[in-house]
């Protein structure tokens, strides 16, 4: 289910070559932690069993792409390069360096195969909000949102075969924090990210309309860790949902808004602004109002150190934290409360947006994801800076950015009930 490997694929036997994949690992990615890549790895290793039963050559290379790739290309005599797509900063700069070093005769392409509509293809310029997203993806839908070609297996063997994939060697050449551990809900891996696909259609997509907002109700997907992943794509994912429009109309809507409309326009974003990650890359309106009240007086200050124990004062706030440093996952309502508070509680609108992406992308698992910085509900940056979120009444520390307290969650759904279940164990 991945259209840069059906390219690969398509070119090769076109040309009637072998196929080879080759996965770079770099030793340290933002605040990605042994959580992170432990799940990456092991799900790595699914996809070199896939690739020796297709007759295809899985090669783990390691070290950053612009060191290896193009002395793998020359060596194995590989005559064209197909590579996937990231909006994000780090990755499209990995990108420009491998076409910097690749021999000048092998052709180069990238295909986005995060998005189903081509994040280049739905617009060409940053989107306001989904309003304007909505109908420019819904109309692409239609050429998109196809059934999958076939992989199949590859007629042409490489005239030398992969090296065996020495695993533990590759743990240690990483260079990440080994404290924050893996999550024992989750199973990495394609066939693992599948199943919890079916689970969500059998037991919690018709609950998904009117409870998934609520922290304490099963009804929400739980795939995020493996659509960051690419373990599970997220076309399977709206493929197989939308099988049940007739019977939840509903649902199935709101699955597709929230998978595809919001999360290819926190894509967009990110493609489109280079400042998704800093306050800078808010729309003037809200820097503006974010400055004028930098100075209000805060009701708490907390370091942190003290944000990432999860004790503050607010229990919902601790209880939200610790599902996080626990799981690797927070409900998906309680990470916009989670950032708003964060806003609240630090020196200024920077310090807030700085924590706020350390902590996700330290203990999320689906961390460092235009989603992370940009998504509706999830996004800090969407949460801290009011990003498609305008016109909300002055307020101290605020401005006219949405506020969010906890009187209102109480409102919502039974906070106690979700404090007791994450409740701290010191």
């Amino acid at each position: 289910d991945n259209w840069a490997f059906l390219y690969a694929q398509r070119l090769a036997l076109k040309q009637e070559l072998p196929l080879h994949v080759c996965f770079c690992l770099v030793p340290k990615f933002l605040e990605a932690t042994i959580r992170h890549y432990s799940f990456m790895l092991r799900g790595l290793q699914e996809v070199a069993e896939e690739c020796a039963e297709l007759n295809i050559s899985f090669h783990l290379l390691l070290g950053y792409a612009k060191d290896v790739l193009p002395t793998f290309v020359v060596e194995h005599g590989v005559g064209g390069l197909v590579t996937d797509f990231s909006p994000l900063r780090l990755p499209r700069q990995w990108v420009e360096d491998v076409r910097e070093w690749l021999p000048e005769d092998v052709p180069f392409a990238q295909v986005d195969a995060h998005n189903i509509v081509p994040c280049w293809v739905t617009s060409p310029k940053q989107e306001y909000s989904a309003r304007t997203i909505r109908g420019k993806i819904h109309a692409q839908l239609p050429e998109f949102l196809t059934e999958f070609p076939p992989v199949v297996r590859h007629p042409y063997s490489p005239s030398c075969p992969a090296k065996p994939i020495a695993w533990e060697a590759c743990y240690s050449s990483l260079q990440v924090d080994h404290t924050v551990k893996e999550v024992e809900w989750a199973t990495p891996g394609t066939a693992a990210g599948l199943a919890v696909l079916k689970s969500f259609i059998a037991e919690r997509l018709k609950s998904f309309s009117s409870h998934r907002n609520d922290p304490n109700k099963a009804a929400l997907s739980n795939l995020s860790p493996w659509l960051h992943f690419g373990q599970v794509s997220t076309q399977r994912a709206i493929l197989e949902v939308q099988k049940h429009r007739r019977k939840y109309k509903e649902s199935v809507d709101a699955f597709v808004e929230e998978a595809v409309v919001r999360r290819e326009l926190a894509e967009n974003f990110c493609y489109y602004n280079e400042n998704y990650d800093s306050v800078q890359g808010a729309y003037d309106w809200a820097q503006t109002t974010l400055k004028l009240h930098a100075k209000d007086k805060r009701p708490y200050l907390y370091s942190l150190q003290e944000l990432e124990q999860g004790t503050t004062h607010d229990p919902l706030w601790n209880a939200a934290q610790i599902q996080m440093v626990r799981e690797g996952k927070m409900h998906g309502f309680l990470r916009m409360y989670w950032a708003k508070k964060i806003l609240e509680w630090t020196r200024s609108p920077e310090e807030a947006l700085q924590f706020a992406i350390y902590l996700n992308d330290r203990y999320e698992l689906d961390g460092r994801d235009p989603n992370g910085y940009v998504g509706k509900l999830q996004g800090c940056l969407w949460s801290i800076c009011g990003i498609h979120d305008q016109g909300w009444a002055e307020r101290a520390i605020f401005g006219k950015i949405r506020y969010m307290n906890y009187a209102g969650c109480k409102r919502k759904f039974d906070v106690d009930q979700f404090e007791r279940r994450y409740a701290p164990t010191h």
